[in-house]
């Protein structure tokens, strides 16, 4: 029995209601064909192979779809130019800022083309192209773009003439999160680091750029501070007191006679053990013990009977009893009579709490009065 003849029109009519449908076109392994007896797109894309069913031979399904519905072959994809793909990556740069990588998806506005099918092209010689490229590297022969593919070589003069021209401009040294480089196509301080680390792009050894910096430029390296000693921090301190009348404290900055040291690093080194240090100190402590200075962390006892001959003293000395507002205590270093007022009250350093200097003022003005 004849079949029945197929008409190009009906194809392309069951073709756009699975379009309709589905929102894609058919192909040949999509079964059956709605709506119809016993036909199935398997068996169209036959017929128009081999010409049978009426239909004239050497077309199949895809290239049916692709001369009257305008999709997209894989077997027969439209020719490439160098031209035609930098319009496109100019237009991605429009839109996004950013110039287009293999792994950058779907081209806007060309249906059915990707970065990385592009890209693929231009290595093998597809469609057209010559091959032996690259979109990266098509885009660094005629947009100027950097390849991180093939990057130029460094030299250690090179990285170093970046590195003045970024300590004249901020007043410090770069690391690695120092951003970008000005003056140079796309260079990075991470990017340098990296090289210096792996001794990449011509440079002639594996070094890091802390240490690099270090060694031509004498910048203080974190990761290889120099060795400490607690006579050279009493040096320090006793130079600080002598030009700022005071003793220092963890926060009182930078130590003028060093590069990039500061008391808080120096405390840090005491408590912790760094640097040739034994631990288990502190830089109060190191000055109360060395130079008599007052630590406040670790004040010391007071007794009542104390107390009451420092308030004695006082009222002899003035012809009135202390106050907490009274100030310093003159024959005790750093003590002050609200220090010892808030001992009482609060019961610190040796003393029941519970009282008051003005209690004790009390207790030494009656005593005073029996005698």
């Amino acid at each position: 029995m004849a079949r029945t003849p197929l008409y190009v029109g009906d194809i392309l009519g069951w073709a756009d209601e699975f379009h309709e449908r589905f929102g894609r076109w058919p192909h040949r392994d999509d079964g059956p064909v709605e709506g119809t007896f016993d036909l199935t797109w398997r068996r169209i894309d036959s017929a128009l192979k081999l010409g049978s069913r009426g239909l004239r031979r050497g077309s199949s399904l895809a290239k049916l779809l692709l001369a009257r519905r305008k999709r997209r072959h894989k077997g027969l994809l439209p020719g490439l130019s160098d031209d035609q793909i930098l319009e496109w990556a100019d237009r991605h740069h429009t839109l996004t800022g950013e110039w287009p990588i293999l792994s950058s998806g779907g081209i806007p506005g060309v249906q059915g083309e990707t970065w990385n099918a592009v890209d693929h092209s231009l290595r093998i010689g597809r469609r057209g192209l010559p091959g032996n490229s690259s979109l990266a590297q098509l885009l660094e022969a005629r947009r100027g773009v950097r390849n991180v593919q093939a990057l130029p070589d460094l030299t250690i003069e090179e990285i170093l003439s970046w590195a003045d021209a970024f300590h004249d401009l901020n007043g410090e040294w770069p690391v690695r999160t120092s951003g970008m480089i000005t003056g140079t196509m796309g260079e990075s301080w991470s990017a340098i680091a990296q090289a210096l680390i792996v001794g990449g792009r011509g440079l002639p050894e594996k070094t890091s750029l802390a240490r690099l910096l270090a060694r031509h430029r004498g910048a203080r390296n974190h990761m290889d501070v120099p060795r400490m000693s607690t006579e050279a921090i009493l040096d320090w301190a006793d130079a600080y007191r002598e030009t700022n009348g005071k003793w220092p404290t963890r926060t009182c900055g930078a130590i003028p006679e060093t590069v990039g040291e500061t008391w808080s690093m120096v405390d840090a080194a005491l408590v912790v053990g760094l640097r040739g240090l034994p631990g288990g100190d502190s830089l109060a402590r190191l000055l109360a013990r060395n130079r008599g200075v007052r630590n406040k962390q670790a004040l010391p006892k007071l007794s009542l009977d104390q107390i009451r001959q420092w308030i004695v003293v006082h009222h002899k000395r003035t012809g009135e009893w202390p106050r907490p507002s009274s100030g310093p205590i003159p024959q005790v270093q750093g003590e002050t009579w609200a220090a010892v007022n808030s001992a009482l009250i609060v019961g610190g350093r040796g003393l029941v709490a519970g009282s008051s200097l003005y209690r004790v003022v009390c207790d030494c003005r009656e005593r005073t009065a029996l005698v």
